[in-house]
């Protein structure tokens, strides 16, 4: 058995680089960006009205000028008008283009306009309401540096600078295998001694958030079965996530079944809770990477978001940032045992605060709803006062 660290460091250790590929600006959300973008224009690409009223040269106010004659309208999306007088002022939109021979733009709301004659009633000040181009971003400029993931901030500027196909890191290719005779599908009736199937949704989507689709598969507890299945699986796989079979009773034929198809356990058993039997190996000559996460379902949870997603993570090309927040409450720590406690997290007083969630044992998975993080605390630190900061890694 290893320490939670030595195991996380061992994980991290295996992050793979899957090449790239471009997919539609559409089906970018959650992927992560492979290339720094870069402004194609300046941007805004000309100067532009922020307010509906009109354009002037702020000299002629200042030579004492309060009336303008209003020769055109200039709306949004429409090439600019030139001014043929500095007495003269032109009616624009918000988005117009603002005339070259002008400076300022007056909303109406400061003026009186009465037979084409717009007639200023409050000071205003030089340059104001105009969005000056080039002042978000000047051509060539990066707006977003790669190895991100794609939100919805990052397709709006995708789509302005014309990214209808986003080159992007490619995902790996995962199989999600739920094991145990006790487990039905979703849509049937368990007997008594049974349980619905729910593991393996979990794993699931969670994946598809970041946009992998994976296969799934379940498979009873039958050395047979299990070799075959995986035999396959691991040929064809980037990834295998095995939910189940890893722990020591006379069922759990996984490390035995997985050492003889090739594989390299590198991890088995964590001085963790929850999540004590973790598996983590490489297949020898396919280099199949194998997370095995205990069956009970808050250990699944757990596993998963504390591994693989930090693994993921660094095989895309960035980093967890490092999050501490503060308990709500004390906390007893395990001695030799790194503790993984879901939590439920609010900001007081400009910090985040974590209360842990009641859970009755790592068979609760009914607690998850109430947790949007997990705490990581220390096997050597014992009790953590209220107050005390811990590491939080975000699971929602």
């Amino acid at each position: 058995m290893i320490s939670f660290g030595d195991a996380y460091v061992e994980v991290l250790k295996h992050a793979q680089d899957y090449g790239i590929e471009t997919c539609k600006l559409s089906d970018a959300h959650g992927r992560v960006l492979a290339e720094d973008v870069l402004a194609d224009r300046d941007l805004p690409p000309y100067d532009r009205a922020t307010r509906d009223g009109i354009a002037i040269a702020f000299d002629a106010y200042e030579n004492g000028r309060r009336s303008f004659e209003i020769e055109a309208v200039v709306a949004a999306g429409v090439p600019t008008h030139s001014l043929s007088k500095p007495s003269f002022c032109v009616e624009i939109m918000t988005g117009g283009v603002v005339p070259y021979e002008t400076d300022t733009v007056i909303m109406y709301e400061h003026l009186e306009i009465e037979k084409g004659i717009a007639e200023i009633k409050h000071l205003p000040k030089q340059g104001q309401n105009i969005h000056r181009k080039g002042s978000d971003a000047t051509k060539g400029e990066v707006l977003i540096k790669k190895n991100i993931r794609i939100t919805a901030a990052e397709i709006g500027i995708l789509a302005a600078v014309g990214y209808d196909q986003v080159p992007v890191k490619s995902n790996p290719k995962i199989t999600v295998i739920s094991t145990g005779n006790e487990l039905v599908e979703i849509n049937e009736v368990p007997k008594r001694h049974q349980i619905r199937r729910s593991n393996a949704p979990t794993i699931v989507s969670a994946l598809e958030m970041i946009q992998i689709h994976p296969l799934s598969y379940h498979i009873r507890d039958d050395k047979d079965l299990l070799r075959q299945k995986l035999s396959y699986v691991i040929q064809e796989m980037d990834v295998v996530i095995l939910s189940g079979g890893i722990s020591k009773g006379k069922f759990d034929f996984l490390p035995q079944v997985l050492a003889e198809l090739g594989t390299d356990v590198l991890i088995h058993r964590v001085r963790q809770r929850p999540g004590k039997p973790f598996l983590f190996g490489k297949h020898s000559t396919h280099n199949t990477l194998i997370f095995g996460y205990p069956g009970n379902p808050v250990s699944t949870f757990v596993s998963h978001h504390i591994y693989f997603n930090a693994w993921y993570k660094r095989s895309m090309g960035y980093t967890n940032q490092d999050v501490n927040v503060q308990l709500n409450s004390e906390v007893n720590g395990l001695a030799g045992m790194t503790q993984l406690i879901p939590v439920s997290t609010e900001i007081k007083k400009s910090k985040l605060v974590a209360t842990p969630v009641p859970q009755n044992g790592s068979g609760d998975f009914i607690s998850l709803v109430n947790a949007d993080g997990i705490v990581i605390l220390d096997e050597h630190n014992g009790t953590y006062a209220k107050g005390q900061m811990a590491p939080y890694v975000k699971t929602r």
